[in-house]
């Protein structure tokens, strides 16, 4: 797909088409990671989007509870020095 750079006000940008976001579940204000490699920009979805949403959630819901009890041992207990 080809496209050009743009004026963004004192910077550049280039449009990037829906089909393309589509693909690969973004949309305005997805947050992204741009690189360059092998002499081409790459541009990849930032990795854990979504997850400070999905913890609030989570807390509300009442799923955030540690999965196991506390397993702390004698030795954590005597020996470790904090």
């Amino acid at each position: 797909m080809k496209t050009n750079i743009i004026n963004i006000g004192n910077s550049q940008g280039v449009i990037i088409p829906a089909s393309l976001l589509r693909k690969l579940n973004l949309s305005n204000k997805s947050s992204i990671d741009v690189d360059v490699e092998n002499g081409s920009i790459v541009i990849k979805p930032a990795p854990r989007q979504g997850w400070e949403e999905a913890a609030v959630q989570m807390h509300a819901a009442g799923d955030d509870m540690p999965l196991l009890a506390d397993t702390q041992t004698d030795f954590d207990k005597e020996e470790w020095t904090w």
